[in-house]
């Protein structure tokens, strides 16, 4: 798990750097680079520091483009929990979606919660928790570790986000201007 996520973090920091740079090589818009970085970078935050650099439009098409593929994770989960259960056991849902769904709904229609500084509140502690998650993960992140995962999923890992990037970027200048 480490691993993965830190090819994923690597390769973020990659994308919020040299995705402005591609895109003002190739001349693309602003909804062309917008709908690019919201397809073709994983990280929600990277997205918008790449969008950002590049302008308000792209900013606006990129934050909701990933917020929509974000969405896609519910069905996904739903769907794979039901495909990759065993015969002997129960669905096995993460249960973290329902609260990402709760908090997003809640979000949306419920304004009051920004009274008092409630919405400010959850979000810090928000913070707290992944910055806490993320640390122990990468404490468990060794020489020993990547020794015997080895490099080849690094290597999937750069593989999958270069074919990713490539394509959705010859997809998006093909068809949208």
């Amino acid at each position: 798990m480490s691993v993965s996520l830190g090819t994923v973090f690597i390769l973020n920091s990659v994308a919020l750097i040299i995705f402005p740079i591609i895109g003002h090589l190739l001349h693309l818009t602003q909804n062309q680079f917008g709908f690019w970085a919201g397809i073709a970078i994983h990280d929600t935050s990277s997205v918008v520091g790449a969008a950002a650099k590049y302008g308000d439009a792209a900013l606006q098409i990129a934050t909701t483009v990933k917020l929509a593929r974000t969405l896609w994770i519910v069905p996904i989960a739903f769907v794979t929990s039901i495909l990759f259960k065993s015969k002997s056991s129960k669905i096995s849902f993460p249960y973290f979606i329902l609260l990402f769904l709760a908090a997003s709904v809640g979000r949306t229609y419920l304004p009051y919660i920004n009274i008092s500084g409630i919405s400010s509140s959850i979000v810090y502690f928000a913070k707290i928790g992944l910055t806490i998650t993320l640390f122990l993960i990468g404490a468990g992140l060794s020489k020993e570790v990547l020794k015997n995962v080895g490099v080849k999923p690094l290597i999937q890992g750069i593989l999958l986000w270069i074919i990713i990037s490539v394509s959705s970027l010859f997809v998006i200048i093909t068809t949208i201007k």
